[in-house]
């Protein structure tokens, strides 16, 4: 979403970089440009007045001008300045600490993404080894209980069974008893949208929230919609004191509007977001790390947190035992694929590294496409457990019938082998350096 906002903000801070020393003439030529820049990706005009000026003022004081490298601290001050627009500072932990079950209440318009996002935050919850029951409480839309149901076979995680002619307040009230004898400690509430905001749409929320009061009111905000986004959030909040914000589709293409606004405006914090279609569990939204992300600095934490929830300490361990044991055939390697997958699409794996978002956009053809991976899968499961534990077996008539059984061609299970090899190498390399050396590329156990 950030890629073009990243990318036009470091052209302005090329020029500031440029600079031999630091004025208040250029630090304001500068400001002016990425004044310019917000207003391009769909930022409210008032939350880009207000962070102009709060940069302005921090980057013509004597700590900056006087610095030794004044660019730098004027980069160090915007990126503060973003994480404080996005809310850093401020508590953007789910309240569930009272007697349950805790009621968790979700709304928005339609299409934000509120149904699949209860189906997420439901999975997230029960990593956390809570036992959350998810209630249908839609009755307009149709098919929208039984696609909630349908999730929540999916997930294995239950679901209330609302019926579409009862009243959306009678099913909470009906579901929160059903929880309480049934050992359920979270309540999540899919509760109607509309396209826009209306009286009677409010006014049942507004109902449900008497009957139930929840302990979180979250909005499920759509951040492809830009300005409307922080149009709805107000509107919302007006009515039902929203405690905080799931942004959804933070993975898409639109210009970022939504995300550096609907804090600044709302004075409510984004607490979660949403990435893609699949059900995965909601992500926690860190303000500070998303500012690095913007400025083209990565967000390595993002990326040890995304390996630690993918790959648990038995499971690194065992695949160290087994590289000491077998060495690095290409059945560890497909393994550890597999193990990559669970993290996330490549591409966006690597934009969280510092540096490397920025080279793979310069670099364009040289990209690692998902594709590739499952290619790399397909011939690699196309093998014998033999020739997948010593790839020197692999004769000509061994390489076509896997290209044929992979779906490829002989020249990239040829390409496959030697790249692969020439990894193997820098591998017995590795072991030759002893406990060590294996530890430090797997981290001890770790994920990394």
């Amino acid at each position: 979403m950030f890629d073009n906002l990243t990318e036009k903000l470091d052209s302005v801070f090329k020029k500031l970089r440029g600079q031999g020393r630091l004025t208040e003439e250029n630090i304001q030529q500068s400001l002016r440009e990425v004044r310019l820049v917000l207003l391009e990706a769909d930022v409210h005009f008032r939350v880009v007045k207000d962070f102009v000026t709060a940069v302005r003022d921090r980057a013509v004081g004597q700590e900056v001008l006087k610095s030794l490298n004044p660019a730098q601290q004027v980069i160090k001050v915007v990126r503060e300045e973003l994480g404080r627009l996005m809310g850093e500072g401020m508590d953007n932990s789910l309240q569930l600490a009272a007697r349950p079950p805790v009621p968790v209440m979700l709304c928005g318009l339609q299409g934000a993404g509120k149904t699949t996002s209860c189906a997420k935050l439901a999975l997230g919850l029960r990593r956390q080894k809570r036992n959350p029951l998810l209630v249908p409480a839609d009755i307009y839309r149709p098919a929208a209980i039984e696609q909630l149901k349908t999730l929540g076979r999916q997930l294995g995680v239950a679901v209330f069974d609302s019926q579409p002619d009862v009243d959306p307040v009678q099913i909470c009230q009906d579901a929160r008893r059903y929880a309480e004898l049934n050992g359920y400690d979270t309540l999540i509430l899919d509760t109607a949208g509309r396209l826009h905001v209306d009286e009677a749409l409010m006014g049942e929320l507004v109902r449900i929230k008497a009957a139930l009061a929840p302990r979180e009111i979250l909005l499920v905000a759509d951040a492809m919609t830009g300005q409307d986004a922080v149009n709805v959030a107000q509107s919302f909040d007006e009515q039902l004191d929203i405690t905080g914000v799931i942004l959804t589709k933070l993975d898409g293409d639109a210009r970022g509007g939504a995300a550096l606004s609907i804090r600044a405006v709302t004075g409510k914090p984004i607490k979660l977001v949403g990435l893609g279609e699949k059900i995965e569990p909601l992500e926690v939204f860190h303000p500070d790390r998303m500012a690095q992300r913007i400025l083209g600095m990565g967000d390595v934490l993002s990326l040890i947190e995304k390996a630690e929830a993918a790959i648990d300490r038995e499971q690194a361990q065992a695949m160290e035992k087994r590289l000491r044991q077998e060495g690095f055939t290409l059945e560890t390697f497909r393994d550890q694929l597999q193990a990559i997958k669970q993290m996330g699409s490549m591409d966006s794996l690597l934009k969280l590294i510092p540096g490397v978002g920025k080279a793979i956009k310069q670099a364009g053809e040289l990209q690692v496409p998902d594709k590739e991976l499952k290619k790399i899968e397909a011939i690699i499961n196309s093998m014998t457990p033999a020739e997948r534990r010593d790839q020197r077996i692999l004769n000509g008539s061994r390489r076509l019938r896997i290209a044929r059984g992979s779906g490829t061609t002989v020249q990239d299970v040829n390409l496959l082998i030697k790249r692969f090899t020439e990894a193997q190498k820098m591998m017995k390399q590795m072991q030759k350096m002893g406990p060590r050396g294996l530890k430090g590329l797997l981290g001890g156990g770790r994920p990394f």
